[in-house]
Parts: C-alpha cells; sequence; structure tokens
C-alpha cells in the first residue's frame, strides 16, 4: 500500500522545518511512482533525485516536477484515471506563478498532489487495498 501525499501536511511540515521536508517528500515520491509506473525506461533513483535537487539548488526539482508529472499522466491515461494536467502544466505553475507572489507554485503542487493521489487511489485498489474511493482502475 502506498500512501496518499496531503497538500496541507507537506505545506505545514515544509514551514516547520524550513524546506528540508520537501527533500523528503521527493524522495519518498519519487520511490512510490516507481513503484506504480514499473519500468518505464523513465526510473530515476529516488536518492539520485535527492541528491539533484540539493545539489542544484532546487533547480533540478522543476525538471523533477516536469517528468514525474508526464509519468503520471501517462500512467493515468493508461488506466482511464482523470488527470488533466501534465509536465509542463506544472513546470509552467511553478515557474511563472512563483512570479505572482509565490501562489502560483503551490497550485502546482496541489494539482501534483491531486494527481498523485488519484493515481495512487486506483493502484492500492488494484492491489487489494483500499484507501479510499476506488476508481475500478488497474494500475
Amino acid at each position: 500500500m502506498i500512501q496518499e501525499r496531503n497538500f496541507w501536511v507537506l505545506l505545514l511540515l515544509n514551514i516547520v522545518t524550513c524546506g528540508i521536508y520537501s527533500y523528503y517528500y521527493i524522495y519518498t515520491t519519487t520511490r512510490d511512482i516507481n513503484q506504480m509506473v514499473g519500468n518505464d525506461g523513465q526510473n530515476t533513483e529516488p536518492t539520485t533525485a535527492l541528491l539533484l535537487c540539493i545539489f542544484t539548488c532546487g533547480i533540478y526539482t522543476w525538471f523533477w516536477y516536469y517528468a514525474q508529472g508526464n509519468r503520471i499522466k501517462a500512467l493515468a491515461d493508461r488506466n482511464g484515471i482523470p488527470c488533466q494536467e501534465n509536465g509542463t502544466s506544472y513546470l509552467m505553475w511553478l515557474i511563472f506563478g512563483s512570479l505572482l507572489c509565490g501562489i502560483g507554485y503551490y497550485v502546482g503542487l496541489y494539482l501534483f498532489i491531486k494527481n498523485l493521489n488519484n493515481i495512487i487511489r486506483a493502484y492500492n485498489a488494484s492491489m487489494g487495498g483500499t484507501t479510499g474511493p476506488a476508481t475500478g482502475a488497474t494500475v
């Protein structure tokens, strides 16, 4: 069973830890997406993603949201799970939204988590678990 993410918990823990929690979030989310998608040729080791985010002072994080957003969209499309956004949508919200007093960054993050949770629910349901309303899709 993969645990769903909560936008408000992520936001609160980022504030309390001065942003350090976001690195843990990237590590665990990379691990979970790799597990759900399988070997699609775009797997990134969670430790590699974490180190690249740290050593590039967060610039790799934007690419990470783009790449993982595309993987979520492809998985959703393959399984008939509703997902409007793709990696470009998240990237635009993160980059250009940062110019809107930082609000757009959080919109992009919220959309990413919303779509990720839809995939997680379907994945858990296909594995025999229940963490919310099942969509009936197999991931």
